[in-house]
């Protein structure tokens, strides 16, 4: 009975947890979209706000003993901070000059880039079925953003960019956490300042600081409240992806994901009344379906690993 009462009491914060991801890694598109529509916030200054928020959760975090800090030399992840802040910067810029649909549909060209950029450059290798699941995928993001009405070079090229420096984002993330033997909310805990370091000085050249749309323009009380609520809900975003996979699994965060995928299109559909035509759909349909046989295959090949491992002497 005690057993009983345990497990469900484990499962019970496992559904928490990931209720909590789902609800803040959809609310964060519609919250920094909702900011760049109606109330024009700067993209780099919104980031920045971000990753002071996320780091001030994470030093809260750290004196509440939620996790351990691992001493790293900076120079040893300033790579790594700079390309966090591409990424997230090419990516909020891509949510704020395309439709929510084709903003999730770009982000999915970041399985085919990645597998690309470990090919390439770190000579590991890929089946062929799963070389295969990319073609649905490309396609189906190819489709939907010949039939997209709300198409523009702007909005395609910061996509593009994002795609690129997130994948390379995600390869680095993975190496240096082998290389420095550290979790995700070690690494992050150094890289959320040395992030925010970089945007300061980067955004009074980019953005204006006073005025009409300036950081310290007069912005009105619900633009401060929007802003300051999609910080803490970039951080809950952040932890709460760490605390699935620690309870977890990344299989099942993944799989998670396909379900966020499918909320989000719809929300943007809902929300900002993006126009949706039967190609865009089909689109979709085929770029979800890349996606969904690329896991499969993944978790197959990874069970199948796992076999081999213990069927060793």
């Amino acid at each position: 009975m005690v057993l009983g009462l345990a497990d469900l009491s484990a499962n019970g914060r496992i559904a928490a947890g990931l209720l909590v991801n789902l609800l803040s890694s959809i609310s964060i598109v519609f919250l920094n979209k909702w900011i760049y529509v109606h109330h024009g916030f700067p993209n780099m200054t919104l980031t920045l706000v971000h990753f002071s928020v996320t780091w001030l959760g994470l030093f809260a975090c750290r004196r509440l003993d939620v996790f351990a800090p691992k001493r790293l030399q900076v120079r040893r992840v300033l790579g790594l901070a700079l390309s966090f802040c591409g990424f997230v910067v090419f990516t909020n810029l891509s949510l704020q000059n395309n439709s929510v649909g084709s903003y999730q549909l770009a982000k999915a060209m970041t399985t085919p880039v990645i597998i690309l950029i470990q090919s390439a450059c770190y000579r590991k290798s890929f089946s062929t079925a799963i070389k295969l699941t990319l073609v649905p995928i490309t396609l189906g993001v190819i489709l939907n953003s010949y039939y997209d009405v709300r198409f523009n070079l702007l909005g395609a090229l910061f996509a593009s960019l994002g795609v690129l420096v997130t994948s390379l984002y995600q390869v680095w993330v993975g190496a240096k956490q082998h290389e420095l033997q550290v979790n995700s909310m070690q690494l992050l805990y150094y890289q959320a300042p040395l992030s925010s370091g970089f945007l300061l000085c980067l955004v009074p050249f980019f953005e204006p600081l006073t005025g009409e749309g300036g950081i310290f323009g007069p912005w009105s009380l619900s633009a401060v409240v929007m802003v300051l609520l999609s910080g803490v809900v970039a951080f809950l975003v952040n932890l709460s992806i760490y605390w699935i996979i620690g309870n977890t699994s990344a299989v099942t965060y993944n799989m998670f994901g396909h379900f966020k995928f499918c909320i989000t299109l719809i929300g943007g559909y809902l929300l900002f009344q993006d126009p949706l035509s039967l190609n865009q759909a089909l689109g979709i349909l085929c770029t979800l379906a890349g996606i969904l046989a690329y896991t499969h295959l993944k978790l197959a090949e990874q069970e199948e690993g796992k076999s081999r491992l213990a069927q060793r002497p």
